[in-house]
């Protein structure tokens, strides 16, 4: 009978390392759950300068550092935050409240964030976190009629119809 146990332990050892319990092994998949969305949400686009120029091939010490590139339209200029800065503060309870009730400036489509899974604000937390904290703030936005220092991409008044929305 121990013979089993011992060979059951052995073939089911290699499943913990699954386990989303905080161990070491679970926050790494965590972790790359987090880096998966990073990717595909293109966070990186506005929140890691220089990204889309360089087709992606940024090394992750540059990632989530903020940009000083403005987004201006009707509502003034809007710069992407550094998020590591913005997050290294943050447990995950405030994280995940924050992102459930953030309403953001265009073009940050914060809808998206709002509508994460409880699980993939866990994994975007454990990524961006254990980026670690670095960089300088970005800019901070500037209201309608005040021109950007430095430079931006224009985005046209909305067309009437949306405009009254």
């Amino acid at each position: 009978m121990s013979r089993f146990l011992f060979g059951a332990a052995l073939l089911l050892a290699p499943l913990s390392v699954f386990a989303a319990d905080g161990s070491p092994a679970g926050d790494a998949e965590l972790a790359r759950h987090g880096r998966y969305l990073v990717m595909i949400g293109g966070c990186n686009d506005c929140h890691t300068a220089g990204f889309a120029q360089a087709g992606g091939k940024l090394p992750e010490s540059q990632w989530l550092l903020g940009d000083g590139l403005g987004w201006s339209g009707p509502w003034g200029t809007t710069y992407a935050p550094n998020l590591r800065l913005r997050l290294a503060g943050m447990d995950l309870a405030t994280f995940k409240a924050y992102a459930r009730g953030l309403v953001t400036r265009p073009p940050m489509p914060y809808w998206a964030v709002n509508a994460m899974s409880e699980h993939d604000l866990e994994a975007l937390h454990a990524f961006v976190t254990g980026l670690g904290p670095a960089g300088e703030h970005a800019p901070a936005a500037l209201p309608p009629g005040v021109t950007a220092p430095g430079p931006v991409v224009r985005f046209p008044a909305p067309p009437p119809a949306l405009a009254a929305h």
